[in-house]
């Protein structure tokens, strides 16, 4: 293992334990409301706490930019940090959440680690290198054809402007596949992509740090990643498409019709 995958993933497990930790004090746990549909709790707090302490202890030069306190540092390292993707799922109890770090070097995605301390899976990624579950190896889905595959979404409720378009894509989609989950946790259904649980994922109006471990784990298990034309901008704009290389370009000619005209504001021109 990349030793600074090694600092990631001790960063995640130590994550983990605070998230677990606060899981079984949930009616004990601070909530804070930071915008519409948008939630923090003392844990995302703690957790990313914990996750830019173990990384800068070991790498104090770089860069950090994390969910809840922001960027911090000056480097061409940049750690992306979500301490807890699917805040609103662990207010409710609903398992369905995950530490995500991102370390980028030089605006390249070099390693990735996605933790889920409720199943105890740790998804790694370093560039070149593939990706594993557990330290077993991962490859994205066989499935060939749209009309057979699982998809996952998530519905940018932060941007209402861009509410319209994202229902449209569901709806066009739906039709077209076998199904399509919304668990609400980013970071897990693309690292779900990453090991063939799901034959793809999309969704706009992302972060960063929702997007960044995944999109290296889809990538280096095979399959392949873009935004709604199938460019290079879904870190910086947001918007992804991950699918194994058969089903990705089916995706685009469904998706990329209802994104035209759609700025990275989430407003028509």
């Amino acid at each position: 293992m990349h030793p600074m995958l090694n600092i990631a993933v001790r960063a995640a497990r130590r994550a983990g334990t605070t998230i677990a930790r606060g899981q079984q004090r949930l009616h004990e746990v601070k909530v804070t409301r930071k915008g519409h549909h948008d939630y923090a709790t003392q844990i995302d707090h703690d957790a990313e706490a914990a996750i830019i302490d173990t990384l800068l202890t070991a790498y104090p030069g770089h860069q950090i930019l994390a969910e809840e306190s922001g960027a911090r540092g000056q480097s061409e390292h940049v750690w992306i940090i979500d301490p807890l993707d699917g805040t609103l799922n662990f207010m409710h109890g609903f398992p369905q959440y995950a530490v995500s770090i991102a370390l980028s070097v030089r605006g390249r995605l070099e390693q990735a680690v996605i933790y889920d301390p409720t199943r105890d899976e740790l998804f790694t990624a370093s560039r070149g290198a593939g990706a594993q579950l557990n330290g077993h190896r991962l490859r994205v889905s066989a499935c060939t054809h749209l009309d057979q595959a699982l998809l996952a979404t998530g519905f940018p409720v932060r941007r209402q402007a861009e509410l319209a378009s994202s229902m449209a894509c569901f709806a066009d989609m739906i039709e077209h596949c076998a199904d399509v989950r919304r668990a609400g946790a980013a970071a897990l259904d693309l690292a779900y992509v990453a090991c063939g649980r799901l034959d793809g994922f999309w969704e706009f109006g992302l972060k960063p740090w929702d997007i960044a471990a995944g999109a290296l784990l889809v990538q280096e298990a095979g399959g392949l990643v873009g935004d709604a034309e199938g460019g290079e901008s879904h870190v910086d704009s947001g918007d992804i498409v991950a699918a194994n290389p058969k089903l990705f370009r089916q995706m685009l000619a469904r998706l990329s019709r209802h994104r035209r005209g759609v700025t990275a504001a989430g407003t028509a021109p």
